[in-house]
């Protein structure tokens, strides 16, 4: 029961019982009467506004409102007191009779005390974690994963059909920066000598058991191969490696999802051509030269003709590139085809989680949904910034290439799950 909005419906009666001898308290319209907590508790448990909105209505004063009004209210069983205050302000005292009944009542429901239908099933997907798939989980994805995962419980207990996702960037340059550290781990288990990791590929541990896997599959077959031949094997191994992992670390958190969507997939099925032709076909791509971007230069601006989306169309500041020089599509593109791919599923309301250093991505991705749906989706993006780990006193950098992160098994390990949500 919400006992506030309760308390107003049983004020309206008491209102409109009043109006029967009293004209002046007949007909009134009642929507800016309000029943909520004393911004003191010292006053009360409940207080209303109702004497002091009536007066013009009513053509009287709002004391003489509030005696009437509290008169009545201190006659309903589960009031133990009313007070008058100041110029109307009517607060009241609840019994004790009625506080342990709430209590009970509490209890009886267990977990679905508080639960509402407020969603009355509406489909919701939210996308949170989507940590790129190069090793475990680190401390600095923590507090995106736990909002997201908060954020998801709570509409699915007011009553919204949630879609928990992470979205797998497995089509990057650092899926195959993967793949080849992988392979020297792959070598190592053969008994090679692989010497310090180069730069720029990935020097972790967790690795190593990915390259035995390989071995223990392979033998040294894949020594004998080109690279554009072994590292589509060894990328799918260790890819699938670090996502058992990521999904075991947020385990550990409490956190699973229902869709794991894969990028390359994307790529793979044509999603990000038809895409991009139901948006031309909208007159919504053009060919054009972006101006010179003010202060900082973005990555995808070059003083060239780029196939470019009318994002300002949309709200957007600039429009926005969908090819890069080489031919390739820049970010946005398979971006936008995947929030298409969302509302195609049946998602009108989504909701994204980014760190904070993708706010600068808001604006389009907005737009994109705004065009790819018609204007029927609704994109809302939440910020969350990354967390931030001392060690003695200094900053840790978190960086996979460098191999200097925590990881968030660590913590969960160390603190707890509850304390680290």
């Amino acid at each position: 029961m919400n006992i506030f909005d309760a308390f107003k419906d049983r004020l309206v009666t008491i209102i409109n019982t009043l109006g029967e001898g009293e004209p002046r308290l007949a007909g009134l319209a009642l929507d800016a009467v309000t029943v909520e907590a004393p911004r003191d508790p010292a006053h009360g448990d409940l207080a209303t506004n109702a004497a002091l909105v009536l007066t013009k209505q009513a053509r009287m004063k709002p004391r003489d409102i509030a005696t009437l009004l509290g008169a009545a209210l201190a006659k309903l069983p589960e009031v133990a007191s009313v007070d008058i205050a100041g110029p109307g302000f009517i607060n009241m005292r609840l019994t004790d009779a009625f506080w342990q009944r709430q209590l009970a009542d509490i209890l009886r429901a267990g977990e679905q005390f508080g639960r509402s239908e407020a969603g009355a099933g509406r489909k919701v997907n939210i996308e949170y974690v989507s940590a790129n798939p190069t090793g475990p989980m680190h401390v600095g994805h923590t507090r995106g994963a736990v909002f997201g995962d908060s954020l998801a419980n709570l509409m699915a207990y007011a009553g919204y059909d949630v879609c928990r996702e992470y979205y797998i960037n497995d089509a990057g340059a650092q899926v195959e920066v993967l793949a080849r550290s992988a392979y020297l781990r792959y070598r190592e288990a053969l008994g090679q000598a692989i010497g310090e990791i180069p730069e720029g590929l990935y020097p972790g541990d967790y690795l190593v058991p990915v390259g035995q896997a390989l071995a223990a599959e392979h033998g040294d077959a894949l020594c004998a191969l080109p690279e554009d031949a072994w590292l589509p094997i060894v990328r799918d191994r260790a890819l699938s490696a670090m996502m058992d992992l990521i999904r075991a670390d947020l385990a550990a958190l409490g956190i699973t999802h229902e869709v794991f969507y894969s990028e390359r997939e994307l790529h793979a099925s044509g999603a990000i051509e038809k895409t991009l032709e139901f948006l031309d076909s909208q007159g919504l791509i053009y060919v054009g030269v972006l101006e010179p971007p003010k202060g900082k230069q973005p990555e995808d601006w070059e003083p060239r003709p780029q196939t470019l989306f009318k994002a300002t169309q949309f709200g957007d500041d600039v429009d926005r590139a969908l090819r890069k020089s080489d031919g390739s599509w820049t970010y946005f593109a398979p971006d936008i085809a995947y929030h298409y791919d969302k509302f195609q599923r049946g998602y009108t309301t989504m909701v994204d989680i980014f760190g904070a250093d993708h706010g600068g991505y808001i604006k389009r991705m907005k737009a994109a949904v705004a065009a790819v749906t018609g204007g029927e989706g609704a994109l809302d993006i939440k910020i969350c910034q990354l967390v931030r780990l001392m060690r003695d006193g200094e900053l840790v950098k978190m960086s996979k290439r460098a191999g200097t992160f925590v990881t968030l098994r660590e913590v969960v390990d160390e603190v707890g799950r509850d304390a680290v949500r």
